[in-house]
């Protein structure tokens, strides 16, 4: 079969002030016409580098220093600019990570894609319009005829997206570049965008260049897998063979590190080290300071490519002599991975840590010139939850749903409309600030983004010294410096960083070093319960099994309560013992985690849990399609929230809001498909 895209010994430098950082080096690879093909790695290992290489998009400081690029027969890298705009949005076309940063907030998403079709098409006037509409129906999105009036910030994180895709399919290109497409959507909206990249790709005979970290996102749609690491494709075969048998000790631990719950009881394999400055010249293999089975030669010779089985390909000095099954027969428990107990004790639950009943936070919106109260944002409307010391409340659902607000007003960060919280035997809401302040001390919250929450001009002792000083319970004791520095030392060592790094700045760490700086600042003033809000969401796989062990351990060794806010559903499954699922601002269903993902009852958990990627080999799954967008919060339907989305809505449904109904002591939902107190369903007929 002829290539579509042919990329030969590519090598991308980034000048600095130091050594030149070589971003990608000596890559190769060829996609196939209407073939789907994974570059895999984590974060720094040069993808998106190598997709704003093939679109000549570099960034000021990039130039390529060496390779070839060919589209179709013709190399990108000679053509002038004026002629590569032709071929950018005409014969290529390129999703961007972040939506809300590549739309122009100023036009409206009619005009931005609009804007695409000037350039590459004569179309005018009527045509240009018709073309618009059309892409907005083919990318999914309803209401198209008034939707091309509206901005982005007027769009959901799904929404946005498909205008994104809409703008990359405007002129029908050869290749479709998708760089982490699908990162900061919630699962169902995943699935959306999977299934219509998928059938785009049917209809148009479209190549698509997938750039991921998401292993379960490639098991859905690669046919294809390269997997890079440190400026280099380390390993390629097809999905089938990679999913079955990865080669390279790095891939392989991977797929170690992913939680499940069959890994509940025991603490994910983490990949030790970092990944090597890319301003280094390499030797040798570049993952042999990480790797379990380096010896001599591996830091002294550069692997080279070896076959292993017909289109399986490795850089890797173990081959030919050892076979994939004798290297990888063993699994990764070993004594060092058994710091968490076989067998977790169960912990007492008499007396709650957190009591959470009937919470309702209502923003107002003000309108006209007198800014009159013309409604309320019901955020969250009425939830009720408790978790019991040394425990694990997950509390799941999409973006938007109101758990973040739910964390937020718990943390009394935000005024509460109605309903108490109650931390032991203390009712927040009748405590006055000094009081509050005082018992804020027990109850912490680690932001989803810790970055954005770390002071970028204060040190890392300044940070946490900040919190123990403010909420420390012996306020004297805490002020003396030698104190002081002793607590942070320790802190620092128990959150898996060296001492030496509080002289540092936020900016200096890697994303997972900036979550364990956050989570010490968190512990600095030993609380009881740690709100977790998206822990992980934007840490690749083995970055995000460091965090969750080190959440784990700290749990058994300080028996802390969590409550884990989170779509993530692989990490609910590792991580909690309890779930409650969300949906505009309202708990539809709750039990023990094995209940609910097991067994779940409420039609939104089960679309939910159905649109989840599956990444091990032989597994198939059924995505329930959800129609239309959650519904504003500005304005609820009337009865079940969930009727206008449900496929087996009722009349009732559109009228009465549904009681509880419970399938065993700890497990119950919200859904007129079930009597109360009942196991049975009604008749859906």
């Amino acid at each position: 079969m002829t290539a579509l895209l042919e990329i030969n010994a590519l090598r991308v430098q980034l000048r600095t002030d130091r050594q030149p950082i070589r971003a990608v080096d000596g890559l190769s690879l060829v996609i196939h016409p209407g073939e789907t093909f994974a570059l895999l790695g984590e974060s720094g290992c040069g993808k998106s580098m190598t997709a704003l290489s093939v679109m000549r998009l570099l960034p000021e400081a990039g130039e390529i220093t060496h390779g070839s690029i060919r589209l179709n027969g013709d190399e990108l890298l000679i053509l002038p600019e004026s002629t590569m705009r032709k071929v950018r949005g005409n014969r290529i076309g390129m999703i961007f990570q972040e939506p809300m940063l590549s739309l122009n907030p100023v036009m409206t998403t009619g005009a931005q894609i609009e804007e695409v079709l000037l350039q590459h098409f004569s179309l005018r006037g009527a045509a240009i319009q018709a073309r618009i509409l059309e892409l907005m129906r083919q990318v999914g999105i309803p209401d198209p005829a008034r939707r091309i009036k509206e901005y982005p910030f007027q769009f959901s994180g799904g929404m946005k997206q498909r205008v994104m895709i809409a703008m990359a399919l405007a002129s029908k290109p050869e290749l479709l570049i998708a760089d982490e497409p699908t990162t900061a959507l919630d699962v169902t909206i995943q699935a959306q965008v999977l299934d219509l990249m998928r059938n785009l790709q049917q209809q148009e005979n479209m190549a698509i260049l997938l750039i991921t970290h998401d292993l379960g996102v490639v098991a859905e749609m690669a046919q294809r897998i390269a997997v890079m690491y440190a400026g280099e494709i380390i390993e390629t075969t097809d999905r089938e063979r990679f999913f079955q048998s990865p080669a390279h000790p790095y891939a392989h631990k991977l797929f170690a590190a992913l939680p499940t719950r069959r890994k509940r009881n025991q603490e994910l394999v983490v990949i030790q080290g970092s990944v090597p400055a890319l301003s280094h010249v390499f030797t040798g293999c570049r993952f042999a300071d990480r790797c379990d089975y380096a010896w001599e030669k591996c830091h002294q010779i550069i692997p080279p490519w070896v076959e292993i089985s017909p289109q399986h390909h490795v850089r890797c000095h173990l081959y030919p002599e050892h076979s994939i099954e004798s290297l990888f027969s063993r699994t990764y428990v070993t004594a060092d991975n058994l710091s968490v107990s076989a067998q977790i004790a169960e912990r007492n639950t008499d007396t709650p840590l957190l009591q959470v009943k009937h919470l309702k936070i209502h923003f107002p919106v003000y309108k006209g010139v007198f800014k009159r109260i013309a409604g309320h944002v019901k955020a969250v409307d009425g939830i009720s939850l408790q978790i019991g010391s040394g425990r694990t409340l997950a509390l799941v659902g999409e973006s938007g749903c109101g758990k973040t607000t739910a964390g937020k007003g718990i943390m009394q960060l935000i005024p509460v409309t109605s309903g108490s919280i109650r931390v032991r035997d203390e009712v927040l809401s009748k405590l006055n600030r000094k009081q509050l302040l005082k018992k804020r001390a027990e109850f912490q919250i680690i932001f989803q983004d810790p970055y954005s929450s770390l002071n970028p001009r204060m040190r890392i002792v300044d940070i946490i010294k900040e919190g123990m000083q403010a909420l420390g319970r012996n306020p004297d004791k805490i002020t003396t410096s030698e104190n002081n520095q002793h607590d942070v030392d320790t802190l620092l060592r128990q959150v898996g960083l060296p001492t030496e790094a509080k002289w540092r700045y936020p900016h200096e760490f890697s994303g997972g070093q900036r979550q364990r700086i956050a989570i010490a600042r968190a512990l600095a003033v030993n609380p009881q319960l740690l709100i977790c809000d998206e822990p992980t969401s934007a840490l690749d796989v083995s970055v995000q099994a460091q965090i969750l062990n080190l959440l784990k351990t700290l749990q058994q060794e300080r028996k802390l309560a969590y409550l884990l806010i989170t779509h993530n559903i692989a990490v609910v499954d590792y991580l909690a013992d309890d779930v409650a699922i969300m949906y505009l601002g309202r708990i539809v269903e709750n039990g023990r985690t094995e209940e609910v993902l097991d067994n779940p009852k409420h039609p939104y958990t089960q679309a939910l849990l159905s649109a989840v990627p599956m990444y091990e080999p032989g597994t198939r799954r059924e995505v329930i399609r959800l129609q239309g967008e959650p519904p504003s919060p500005a304005n609820v339907p009337r009865g079940c929230y969930f009727h206008p989305r449900c496929p087996h809505v009722m009349p009732i449904c559109r009228e009465v809001y549904p009681p509880v109904s419970r399938f065993s002591a700890t497990h119950t939902t919200h859904c007129h498909l079930y009597h109360p107190v009942s196991q049975e369903p009604q008749d859906l007929q």
